[in-house]
């Protein structure tokens, strides 16, 4: 299950036995800081779920949200914590990573139930919405993420899923785009697609794969893809795909020729990401090829080929951590 939908049917429940919990949001971060924007956490007074960064500051949060709760000194809907990941630093954090994080702290209480069930239902049929909490709100707008009009916008990010402004030490404005904030698509079927399914459904994709088999036992058996599309021919692949830098494409068909017309229908359009499996040998070929036809040298200098990072992976499941892992770095790279 897409843990971001876990952690809102845990505070679902929770509300629905009249049970008050505590949301902590990373509103923003900078540096080495561990809790990235958007990571969440849900505080009950006996469990929790999510990470907002984990280790001693974690633990520490966690714990005075349970406190606030038990002693009834909760006298706000909401309030902003400043975490410095220095040891020195009057506001610091217990860890010495460097880097800082705004961690919001919002009791959510059964009012809120109706608001939460709109998220979940968003995040389950993949609807566009945006979650929108302020000084003394929580909501779900339809807007797209980023209110201009709002207080003076210090702090405020440029990723396009996030928006964050705070106004002195009460007032704030966080919104946050539902939902996968990155789109992979997986072309070809097979066992190495079935790893990598598995291992990025557990990040932040939302997963669409194809294949021109219908019958394929590995298709079947994929339970972690968000959409599995059979299509007539490769041929195709354009109609499916847009460019965006959101977009993450592997491709793993079944054999050369396939690559081959998968990489003639995307090499245009631009990816995040563009892999290609297959041996070094038989890819440096492929693209000479191409290239001597008058493919663009750099369009296909783009591909990442031989796929993943170089860790001498040989079976299904190895090959997906390698391409998960190279994946990564180019997600979270600042380029």
């Amino acid at each position: 299950m897409n843990k971001e939908l876990e952690l809102w049917q845990f505070a679902a429940e929770r509300l629905k036995r009249d049970e008050s919990v505590m949301l902590l949001v990373v509103a923003e971060s900078s540096g080495s800081s561990p809790g990235r924007q958007g990571f969440k956490m849900i505080v009950a007074r006996d469990d929790l779920t999510g990470s907002i960064g984990g280790g001693v500051m974690e633990v520490r949060l966690a714990e005075t949200a349970k406190w606030k709760m038990e002693n009834g000194k909760w006298k706000m809907d909401s309030e902003i914590v400043e975490q410095i990941h220095q040891k020195s630093s009057p506001n610091a954090s217990g860890m010495i990573c460097s880097g800082k994080q705004t961690v919001i702290f919002f009791q959510l209480v059964q009012s809120h139930l109706k608001t939460i069930r709109q998220i979940i239902r968003a995040l389950e049929n993949h609807q566009s919405k945006t979650l929108q909490i302020s000084s003394s709100e929580f909501r779900v707008t339809p807007s797209s993420v980023s209110s201009p009009q709002f207080l003076t916008p210090e702090g405020v990010t440029l990723n396009p899923d996030f928006y964050f402004a705070q106004s002195g030490k009460t007032e704030f404005l966080y919104e946050e785009k539902l939902g996968c904030k990155q789109k992979l698509f997986i072309i070809g079927g097979g066992h190495c697609a079935l790893a990598l399914s598995e291992i990025a459904a557990k990040m932040d994709f939302y997963i669409t794969l194809f294949d021109d088999r219908e019958d394929l036992n590995t298709l079947a058996k994929n339970e972690f893809a968000d959409e599995k599309k059979v299509i007539e021919s490769y041929e195709q692949i354009g109609e499916f795909i847009s460019s965006g830098g959101d977009v993450y494409v592997v491709v793993m068909t079944l054999g050369y020729k396939f690559d081959e017309i998968v990489i003639r229908q995307l090499i245009d359009k631009n990816f995040k990401y563009f892999g290609v499996l297959g041996s070094r040998a038989k890819m440096k070929v492929l693209l000479k090829n191409l290239e001597t036809e008058g493919f663009p040298k750099e369009r296909l200098k783009n591909i990442h080929t031989p796929i993943g990072l170089p860790i001498n992976s040989r079976t299904p499941p190895e090959i997906a951590v390698s391409i998960a892992a190279e994946i990564i770095k180019v997600k979270n790279s600042r380029n």
